[in-house]
């Protein structure tokens, strides 16, 4: 068990799998106590059965992040098992592509619900507890979605792009406060969630990883290491940060390729 993070309290959401429990994992390993959240309940319950296994603190509370009822509870809840809260990761999201001109008012709804509206009631909710204390780290998981256009995202990177924007008014506003907020920014990432997505199109898989400059997709250890390094005291004096973690994608310009057997 390592120290980086001794002593703070931690809640996560969307930590019933993927990157949400190796972060879930990787934080109680590094001496927080967690506070497991997902809309699964079987999920969320299993997480934190493997966290208190392998010795750390950990407790759950299954919540939909897209009531803002049942987010508050999820924070009530830390701070009346744990006292304090000191990480709100706000990790849960999600949506599968599908044209902007055929997307329903019901979808529209549905996707904003989850990945804006969700992220703004976690990061509410932790403000009103971290402003007495007078301390705070917001972590929230945007997507490269959210930094550029993925045709057939429009709605998910409309809703990533600004929880974008969020955490750079929350970094801005609260920071006389002691509370910074980051951005981890994903790209191509093996998970569940991401393999549902490139089963979705025939042949995207192999594009999408021969897109990528590194010509291969990461790991959700990737992406838990950069949350704890944000989430850590290592990382005191960083606030208003987005931090790509896409295996170069976001460094490379798009320049059209000419067809060199073209006459």
């Amino acid at each position: 068990m390592g120290e980086r993070l001794a002593g703070k309290v931690a809640v996560i959401t969307g930590s019933g799998r993927g990157i949400g429990r190796v972060s879930a994992l990787l934080f109680a390993s590094e001496g927080t106590s967690v506070v497991v959240s997902d809309v699964n309940v079987d999920d969320a319950e299993e997480t934190t059965r493997l966290i208190v296994e392998a010795g750390g603190r950990a407790i759950c509370h299954p919540a939909d992040v897209t009531d803002s009822s049942q987010v508050d509870g999820l924070v009530d809840h830390a701070v009346a098992e744990y006292g304090r809260l000191d990480i709100m990761f706000n990790n849960a999201g999600g949506a599968l592509p599908e044209e902007t001109h055929e997307v329903s008012d019901e979808k529209y709804r549905e996707v904003v619900g989850l990945n804006m509206d969700g992220v703004f009631f976690g990061t509410r909710a932790a403000l009103r507890v971290m402003m007495p204390q007078g301390s705070g780290c917001i972590l929230i998981t945007t997507s490269g979605a959210g930094l550029g256009a993925v045709p057939g995202l429009a709605v998910y990177g409309m809703a990533k792009a600004g929880i974008v924007n969020l955490a750079k008014s929350v970094a801005a506003e609260y920071g006389p406060m002691g509370i910074r907020a980051n951005v981890v920014s994903p790209g191509p990432i093996q998970s569940e969630g991401f393999n549902i997505f490139l089963d979705s199109v025939e042949g995207l898989r192999a594009k999408m990883e021969n897109g990528v400059p590194m010509r291969r997709f990461g790991d959700p250890e990737n992406i838990a290491n950069t949350a704890l390094f944000l989430a850590s005291d290592e990382a005191s004096y960083v606030s208003g940060v987005v931090v790509p973690v896409d295996g170069g994608i976001s460094s490379a310009y798009p320049t059209p390729t000419p067809d060199t057997k073209t006459p």
